[in-house]
């Protein structure tokens, strides 16, 4: 198992594990509960450079040739310059606005959606790229890191308790109460 910086061919694969991480958030965002459309809007975004859901922010985990989860995380100061190109692409597909709540603001590196192959849960995957996670950004570039956790998901928030995240704030994006956590050094 590696873990590796995302390109824009994978795309495809990476998008399934974006829309699991995200769930409904998706279909709010496009105003429609299809899962296809859902699926190729997220592909638009991850090959495309400069938002917060391009392959430049992601991290795939490859097993055997495949990729078998990824992770996007971003500088939490570049939110809004990150979110421009995506309310563009969602007015372009969809033709609604798109102005949700802030996720994330400066001072932190925000891991926006981790998502892992459903054959592949439960074998400690997850866990893995947040220990990546935690070492490739907190002790070796010195940076804090968050997340939101959703307060209706108990298991994840134990997981990054465990992990060594402490809950900040909470927070409400798209109707939903959510959890501001953090990792500093």
């Amino acid at each position: 198992m590696i873990i590796r910086k995302a390109k824009p061919e994978d795309a495809k694969a990476i998008a399934p594990f974006m829309l699991l991480a995200m769930e409904d958030i998706v279909f709010q965002f496009i105003g429609d509960n299809s899962r296809e459309k859902a699926i190729c809007f997220l592909e638009t975004l991850i090959g495309t450079k400069a938002n917060q859901y391009s392959y430049e922010n992601c991290w795939v985990v490859e097993s055997e040739d495949e990729i078998i989860a990824s992770a996007t995380i971003y500088d939490g100061a570049k939110l809004q310059e990150l979110r421009t190109p995506v309310a563009a692409i969602i007015k372009s597909m969809f033709h609604r606005d798109f102005s949700p709540e802030d996720e994330t603001q400066d001072g932190e590196f925000y891991i926006d959606c981790v998502g892992v192959n459903p054959n592949q849960q439960g074998k400690g995957i997850g866990s893995k790229i947040f220990e990546f996670l935690i070492e490739e950004y907190v002790y070796k570039r010195n940076k804090t890191i968050g997340l939101l956790v959703d307060k209706d998901n108990p298991n994840a928030k134990k997981l990054y308790l465990k992990l060594g995240f402490k809950v900040m704030e909470e927070k409400i994006l798209t109707g939903k109460q959510l959890e501001h956590l953090q990792f500093k050094k």
